[in-house]
């Protein structure tokens, strides 16, 4: 391991071969962002002509690279990877990953003894970067990575003042717009479901769904929000108790699609018609809002580019670290189905 063949051609040599630094032979082999492509062409073109293979045994011991990425879930209920979000994000990194040669090793970090042992595995050179997601207000994980110089990347953000290197939707205006349809539909009585509202995406939702609201000239009425935490089970029971509280209710934003399946059974359960009596929209755009009766208009997160974009920024922080925090938001975009 480590031991270069007789003759084969060095990282250095397919450089001067292409005219470029050895830095950018570097990145193209690691498939890494930010190389103009006919630089790229130049530089795969003298891999081929030279034979090159990259030795990633050598790379690894001679980089102190692990060849691996960790991906850090602090979410405590078990209940999160029944979701189709996680299921979607784990795919599309794995995608992402794909050809970089490095690993995605999933991580539970639960609690201070887990995030302590697991700050010390990251220190110890056990993995490159780490990527995490369902991350609380409040979580120090971020802070204490970015304490250890460690490359991290967020799905999403703690607050609005996150500075840790994240990628996130366009949640504020995904919500407006979908409340805004329902408005421009006539709809006049809309609640909301949301999400833990100690997490910044959910507060961001509720933000949106007030925003349409104010623009429309109409106030909130704060006992039509109600918090749930992404599930169907709580959109379910948030679902039954706005019906309680407000029989009128003609319109409803559900943060996720999954919750908005929830909210579906409550209204068949109470003999209300979807849409003719109250529209829904879910967030999120999984095959879960093609399989509902009647099939969900959501808001469509991209969750393919939100993988690679993570991925991305978590390549570029490896290679030029400490030189800026990035921040990637995405736009969303509004389907409509049958249930609005």
């Amino acid at each position: 391991m480590g031991k270069r063949r007789p003759g084969a051609p060095t990282l250095e040599e397919v450089a001067a071969h292409a005219g470029v630094g050895r830095g950018t032979v570097s990145r193209v082999v690691n498939n890494a962002a930010g190389v103009k492509e006919s630089t790229r062409r130049a530089v795969q073109r003298a891999i081929e002509e030279l034979g090159y293979v990259p030795n990633l045994a050598a790379r690894s011991l001679a980089g102190r690279r692990a060849d691996a990425v960790a991906l850090v879930l602090t979410e405590p209920d078990w209940r999160m990877f029944a979701e189709p979000f996680f299921s979607e994000i784990v795919r599309s990194l794995g995608d992402a990953l794909a050809d970089t040669g490095m690993q995605l090793l999933l991580t539970l970090v639960r609690s201070e003894d887990e995030r302590q042992r697991f700050l010390e595995y990251a220190r110890g050179g056990r993995v490159d970067g780490i990527l995490m997601m369902s991350v609380h207000a409040g979580d120090q994980l971020p802070d204490m990575l970015a304490e250890a110089r460690l490359p991290t990347v967020l799905l999403g953000r703690r607050s609005g003042e996150e500075y840790v290197s994240y990628v996130d939707a366009d949640n504020v205006g995904g919500a407006r717009n979908a409340v805004s349809y329902l408005l421009k539909q006539g709809r006049r009585t809309i609640a909301t479901i949301t999400g833990p509202l100690d997490m910044y995406v959910a507060q961001c939702r509720l933000r949106g769904y007030r925003d349409a609201l104010e623009m429309a000239g109409l106030e909130g009425t704060p006992s039509l929000v109600a918090e749930g935490d992404f599930t169907e089970e709580s959109g379910r029971l948030a679902m039954a108790d706005l019906i309680e509280r407000h029989p009128e209710i003609d319109g409803v934003l559900a943060a996720s699609d999954t919750s908005a399946a929830g909210a579906l059974q409550a209204l068949r359960a109470a003999g209300r018609r979807v849409p003719e009596d109250v529209a829904v929209i879910g967030f999120d755009d999984f095959s879960l809002a093609q399989r509902t009766e009647p099939r969900l208009t959501t808001v469509r997160q991209p969750v393919e580019e939100m993988g690679r974009s993570m991925i991305r920024l978590l390549l570029e922080e490896m290679e030029e670290p400490f030189v800026a925090w990035r921040h990637v938001i995405l736009r969303t975009e509004l389907v409509v189905r049958e249930s609005a």
